[in-house]
């Protein structure tokens, strides 16, 4: 038994020496060196690699540090600060010979609280399928876009702002669910996996419709409704010469475009003049027959620039998330179809009463539209090389305003609107 423990300790004492001596004798500097090759290249390190270098001697840690710990009420350093307190700020590119200076402070990010522990997962890799999911949504929501040309014909029909509102309505609803359920949940970081955000999410909607439902309530039982001191209140004034001129837009609310539908079919249209009549212009492509450009009113070049600008927003917003998952793209790809429609046939409208043909309102629609692949392409490729926060927020905005600013008081005076044709 002796033998077989001496045997067992001479076995155990080789294999330590033979250990030993497979250990390079490394020198100091090449201990740097190692780190320089790992995350630099032509012998120095960025000081956005230095950034990377931080976090990753943090996150070994295997948990947060729980016990008692001096350093509890020190700050992470961040890299700036590290450099700022070795006089590196001018430096760009680390040696050597800064690395070894701000060693000690790397370390330390091992041991502050404060720092910290898990490393940011990693964006992963862009499937290709997001290029034709996203071109795929974008193109049919330009496409349906131009069905509000179609029902053009339709909006002198006593029936058509009634459906126009439920349009309306249902833009309103998609638009602020997709913002609030999505959007800015995912603009702020929130995982919905853990964080449990949407029942938060919900009770907005559940103050916004308690709000909304008190008002209308408290506008019943006091005869308020329609009281407002809004012009489209009496049903005697008339459009004015600005307003005509205007291509039926009125000058004090923009958010009311879609309610002239309405009023449209209620007074006659003014008279054509000799030069709104149909003309072909030697300047013009020959398919392009309509007004010359120089007769087209003002407001018809501002809905187009407008809408080109909101178009390519809407594909950024497309494109960062589709990037996310598939499902987060067809979900904001259906709340902005479903605002495109009454949006678009708004206006198609004003491009129209602006002066302009048929087929002038369709091209330059469909021109402000291409705008939405372009906007589609920077947010894939922002979206696959960066977190698309920023992009949501921007987005998320925009639907809030879009849809609680714009598209609410548009339904308030349609359903105003109709209660004055009601009423006569």
């Amino acid at each position: 038994m002796f033998c077989m423990q001496l045997l067992l300790s001479c076995a155990l004492a080789l294999a330590a020496q033979s250990a030993r001596a497979g250990v390079p004798d490394v020198p100091g500097p090449e201990f740097l060196e190692n780190i320089l090759q790992f995350f630099g290249q032509n012998d120095s390190i960025s000081t956005r690699n230095l950034e990377n270098l931080l976090l990753l001697v943090s996150a070994r840690r295997s948990e947060l540090i729980s016990e008692e710990n001096p350093l509890e009420d020190q700050e992470c350093p961040s890299a700036g600060q590290i450099l700022f307190h070795f006089n590196l700020t001018n430096v760009t590119e680390l040696t050597v010979e800064h690395l070894g200076r701000i060693c000690p402070a790397v370390l330390t990010q091992v041991l502050l609280p404060s720092c910290p522990y898990t490393a940011p997962p990693p964006l992963p890799p862009l499937d290709y399928s997001v290029w034709g999911y996203g071109f795929l949504a974008v193109t049919i929501i330009n496409l349906a876009s131009l069905l509000g040309l179609l029902l053009i014909p339709f909006t002198k029909k006593s029936y058509f702002p009634k459906v126009l509102s439920y349009f309306i309505g249902l833009a309103i609803g998609t638009l602020f669910s997709n913002a609030v359920l999505q959007l800015i949940p995912e603009a702020l970081g929130f995982n919905p996996n853990a964080d449990s955000y949407v029942e938060n999410s919900v009770a907005i909607f559940g103050g916004f419709y308690l709000l909304f439902f008190v008002e209308k309530v408290l506008k019943m039982c006091l005869g308020l409704d329609g009281e407002h001191g809004h012009s489209h209140s009496s049903p005697a004034d008339p459009p004015t010469e600005s307003y005509l001129q205007n291509g039926g837009v009125p000058e004090k609310k923009d958010s009311v475009v879609l309610a002239q539908i309405v009023t449209d079919r209620n007074y006659p249209e003014p008279p054509q003049t000799p030069t709104q009549e149909v003309q072909v212009s030697g300047t013009m492509c020959h398919w392009l027959r309509g007004q010359r450009i120089t007769n087209i009113k003002t407001v018809a070049w501002m809905i187009t620039l407008g809408d080109a600008l909101h178009n390519f927003i809407d594909g950024l917003a497309i494109g960062a998330s589709f990037t996310v998952s598939v499902l987060t793209g067809f979900s904001t790809s259906t709340a902005i179809f479903c605002e495109e429609f009454p949006h678009e046939l708004g206006d198609f409208v004003i491009l129209l009463n602006s002066g302009m043909s048929v087929p002038q309102a369709v091209f330059f629609n469909l021109l402000s539209a291409m705008s939405c692949y372009i906007g589609l392409v920077f947010g894939i490729l922002l979206g696959s090389s960066f977190a698309p926060n920023a992009i949501f927020a921007i987005a998320g905005g925009m639907f809030l305003y879009i849809a609680l600013a714009d598209m609410v008081s548009s339904e308030r005076l349609i359903l105003l609107d109709m209660k004055l044709i009601q009423s006569r």
